[in-house]
C-alpha cells in the first residue's frame, strides 16, 4: 500500500532522516518506535505532505504522492493524527467529528459514520454537544481518532496516541485500534513511545535511531530482542 524509499530530510544544516526505507502492506499495522528526537514524527510529516524530503520518494497505491498538496493526500485517504490531539476546542464534539468529513458530500454516509464513531466511543455520544475544550485528555484522543475515521481513511497514521494518558484509557485506546484493524481492515502506521504496548499489536516494526532504521522485523520478534528490551522495555 505505501513505500518510503531512500528518504532523506534535512533541518537547516540537520540531517534528521538517513535513507529511510520500508514498507505498509494493507491490512497491517505497522510501527515506529525509538526515542525522543530519532526521527519518527518527521517521517509522518513527510508521508502527509507537511514536510519535503530532500531526496527519496513516498508511493501510496503504486503512485508517488512526493509533490502532493496534504489536501490531495488526505483525499488520498491518507489520514495523519499528530501528536497532541489538536482537536477544535472551541467546537462541541459532534462539530469535531463533522469537521473530519468535511472533504466529502456523501450526506447519508456521513451520518452512519458519524454513529459508527458514536458507537466505538460511547463516551463520545454522551459528550455530543460538549466542548472539545472541556473534555479530558482521554476523550479528545476519542475525538480526534474518530475525527479521523470520518474521512474514511485507507491508511491511518496515529502519533503518540498513548501521550499523557492513564494507563486504562491507553488500554481502551489500543483496544480499538485493533478493533478497527481487525474488523474493518484498516491499515495503521502508529508511531509510539510505549514500545511494549506498540510491538504487542503490530504486524511490522521498525526501531529509528538518530534518524535511520537500525532493527526491524515483525512485533513479537522486536518484543523478543535484547537490544530492544534494554532500549525501550526497561529491562535487564
Amino acid at each position: 500500500m505505501l513505500e518510503v524509499k531512500d528518504l532523506d530530510v534535512f533541518y537547516g544544516g540537520i540531517h534528521a532522516l538517513k535513507g529511510i526505507n520500508f514498507e505498509i502492506n494493507e491490512g497491517e499495522i505497522v510501527t515506529l518506535i525509538g526515542s525522543n528526537g530519532a526521527g519518527k514524527t518527521t517521517i509522518l510529516n513527510v508521508i502527509s505532505g507537511v514536510v519535503k524530503q530532500k531526496n527519496g520518494d513516498v508511493i501510496f497505491q503504486n503512485e508517488k504522492i512526493n509533490n502532493l498538496t496534504t489536501e490531495k493526500i488526505v483525499e488520498l485517504g491518507i489520514i495523519h493524527v499528530p501528536e497532541g490531539r489538536r482537536i477544535f476546542t472551541a467546537l462541541n464534539v459532534e462539530e469535531n467529528l463533522l469537521m473530519g468529513a468535511y472533504l466529502r458530500n456523501d450526506k447519508k454516509e456521513i451520518q452512519e459514520d458519524l454513529e459508527n464513531v458514536y458507537e466505538l466511543f460511547p463516551r463520545l455520544r454522551e459528550r455530543r454537544t460538549q466542548m472539545g475544550g472541556t473534555l479530558s485528555g482521554g476523550e479528545q484522543q476519542m475525538l480526534a481518532i474518530g475525527r479521523a475515521l470520518m474521512s474514511k481513511p485507507r491508511l491511518l497514521m496515529l502519533d503518540e496516541p498513548s501521550m499523557g494518558l492513564a494507563p486504562i484509557i491507553v488500554q481502551e485506546i489500543y483496544e480499538t485500534i485493533e478493533k478497527l484493524n481487525e474488523e474493518r481492515n484498516l491499515t495503521v502506521l502508529l508511531v509510539e513511545q510505549n514500545a511494549n504496548l506498540a510491538l504487542q499489536v503490530a504486524h511490522q516494526a521498525y526501531v529509528i535511531e538518530t534518524g535511520e532504521i537500525v532493527l526491524q522485523g515483525t512485533g513479537r520478534e522486536l518484543l523478543g530482542d535484547d537490544r530492544v528490551r534494554k532500549a525501550y522495555l526497561g529491562e535487564e
